[in-house]
């Protein structure tokens, strides 16, 4: 059975720095390009980043250039994502997602097979 579940979650200040967490199960994950969404309340899910199988090309939206880096570790069927800078429009629930075949488009959450539940993440201003 496929889980992911992702962790780091929480509440921060503005300026502050998180890292979420996603550990899979039951997928193949190093053949998986796996990327970060996040749902902010009364909006829709948008990407945030995403890493491709290899670990070798990662891509940014360009809210979160620059403060946020993705990462995977292979060998622990987990990615990363640290957050530095937040700010208070970080403030949303962060989902993990794999795409079996690759993802073509990393921001287009239809290319992803896989999806954890999410984590919170809350930003005071």
């Amino acid at each position: 059975q496929v889980h992911l579940a992702e962790s780091g979650g929480g509440l921060v200040q503005a300026g502050g720095s998180l890292r979420l967490s996603c550990v899979t199960s039951g997928m193949p994950f190093a053949s998986c390009d796996m990327g970060w969404f996040r749902q902010a309340p009364g909006k829709e899910r948008e990407f945030v980043a995403s890493i491709t199988w290899t670990g070798d090309a990662s891509y940014y939206t360009d809210s979160v250039k620059g403060r946020a880096t993705i990462s995977r570790d292979n060998a622990k069927n987990t990615v990363l994502l640290q957050m530095n800078s937040l700010k208070f429009e970080d403030t949303a629930v962060y989902y993990c997602a794999g795409a079996f075949s690759g993802a073509t488009n990393p921001n287009d959450e239809s290319e992803y097979d896989y999806w954890g539940q999410g984590t919170q993440v809350t930003v005071s201003s």
